[in-house]
């Protein structure tokens, strides 16, 4: 069995583009609670293996959190740099569809400290087809 921890590619690809209508449309029923937590976490855990540090916690609760980013290593309480979403607005930032500046804008994203924004470098993680 794998590591909990590490995202299978191909796997993570198959998870977000079951939800793919949901994403472009939010009008579409939402997916069951399973496949969104499943994406949201393989997503997540692609972002950490693809920006391996500790520097930057990303938050989408309720289903994972994540450290990211070559940096300071934070150990204990509160990081210094945390980035905390909801789960559809993640996966529209890991798939592209919107843009860290934008959902900060909005209000989707919130972000505190002064590396938090660096995970826009590392966004988008996975891409899905256009209709």
């Amino acid at each position: 069995m794998a590591p909990r921890n590490v995202a299978d590619p191909a796997k993570t690809r198959e998870a977000v583009a079951a939800l793919a209508p949901w994403l472009r449309d939010e009008t579409v029923p939402a997916p069951e609670r399973s496949a969104l937590a499943e994406a949201v976490r393989l997503t997540a855990r692609t972002l950490a293996a693809t920006a391996p540090g500790a520097s930057v916690e990303v938050r989408i609760p309720p289903f994972v959190a994540v450290q990211c980013i070559a940096g300071p290593k934070h150990t204990r309480g509160t990081p210094p740099n945390v980035v905390e979403t909801d789960p559809r607005t993640w996966l529209l930032l890991a798939t592209g569809l919107q843009t860290v500046p934008a959902a900060m804008a909005t209000g989707t994203v919130r972000a505190s400290g002064s590396r938090a924004g660096e995970i826009a470098a590392w966004l988008p993680l996975v891409t899905i087809e256009k209709p």
